[in-house]
């Protein structure tokens, strides 16, 4: 069983496929715990909701006391270990992890992204790629889930799902198929590990 420690900021929605995909039987995994950098983010309550362990984990203290985000990533790291997880998974994580964080989980860090390699990297990817379908320069986007390094989104894919787009899609139009793509491929990747897992 593929033991997993989910790492969220937002709404859960990713956290929540693969939820539904462990109590159908899909996905043989475990969430040992989800992590959190917000405290109103609703991911924490549909853990709380799964009988899951969760944790608050802010950012402010450590800036208010002149702390480097090092040290919070450190502190991080520990609290994720103590669950031995065989996996982090950053599903809505808005928090560049640091090295400090990276190093206690070398290559087993894995980040959804909602764009293709090389394409629309950092924050509000959604919103790169509307702006981008509403002037006709693209026609696709779409989602990947990679290994996490010091780079943002530049670690080794895992796997790749193409999301259509058109000039006359809202924001909310590319969301909607966004999150349904992300769930699937999420899940699929996850699957896979688990496999790979019981076959070694």
């Amino acid at each position: 069983m593929l033991r997993l420690v989910v790492l969220v900021s937002g709404h859960g929605s990713n956290l929540q496929a693969i939820l539904d995909a462990i109590a159908d039987g899909t996905l043989n995994a475990e969430v040992l715990a989800v992590v959190s950098n917000r405290g109103d983010a609703y991911a924490l309550e549909r853990a709380e909701l799964a009988d899951i362990t969760t944790a608050f984990v802010p950012l402010k203290p450590y800036r208010e006391a002149g702390r480097p985000r090092e040290d919070y990533d450190r502190d991080l790291a520990e609290l994720v270990a103590s669950f031995d997880p065989d996996w982090v998974v950053c599903a809505g994580w808005m928090h560049i992890l640091s090295d400090p964080f990276l190093v206690r989980f070398p290559d087993h860090v894995i980040n959804l992204h909602p764009a293709l390699p090389g394409e629309f990297p950092g924050k509000d990817a959604i919103g790169a790629a509307w702006e981008a379908a509403h002037r006709g320069m693209i026609m696709r986007t779409g989602c990947m889930v990679h290994v996490v390094t010091s780079v943002l989104d530049e670690g080794v894919v895992f796997a790749t799902a193409e999301v259509p787009v058109s000039a006359t899609d809202s924001r909310d139009d590319i969301e909607e198929r966004m999150h349904a793509a992300e769930h699937v491929l999420l899940v699929d990747v996850l699957r896979g590990l688990a496999d790979r897992g019981e076959e070694s």
